[in-house]
């Protein structure tokens, strides 16, 4: 699949689209209710940071993908019958003169995807 204007996506990209898709995959597996909540939700989260990331700030895009990761492994737990949303504190582009290079890495604005889980003994 291609980009608009025939332009090839990138590893990253691919990488970002399939971890959508898992989601959307995942959240079929769930009642109807939960599946739109899921739906919704995740598709927020990738719109907003497609709007919100820097393109170019692949350190902080791999971060993202290695959480939405982990993230999809819990959804699809059966376990789990949907997700919560909790907002963070906004999210900053590290400025070098002010900020060590690692200590941006604690500034996040995302949404934390909380799993909800039923315990059946």
């Amino acid at each position: 699949m291609a980009a608009s204007g025939g332009r090839r996506l990138s590893g990253m990209q691919k990488q970002v689209l399939g971890l959508y898709r898992g989601f959307l995959r995942a959240a079929r597996t769930k009642s109807a209710e939960d599946r739109h909540k899921i739906e919704s939700l995740v598709s927020n989260e990738f719109r907003y940071n497609a709007k919100n990331v820097d393109r170019k700030n692949f350190l902080y895009i791999e971060y993202l993908l290695r959480r939405g990761k982990k993230q999809l492994d819990q959804l699809k737990s059966p376990d789990t019958v949907g997700l919560s949303a909790l907002n963070e504190p906004i999210y900053q582009e590290p400025v070098l003169n002010e900020v060590s290079s690692f200590a941006w890495w604690f500034h996040w604005n995302f949404t934390i995807f909380l799993p909800t889980t039923y315990n059946v003994h």
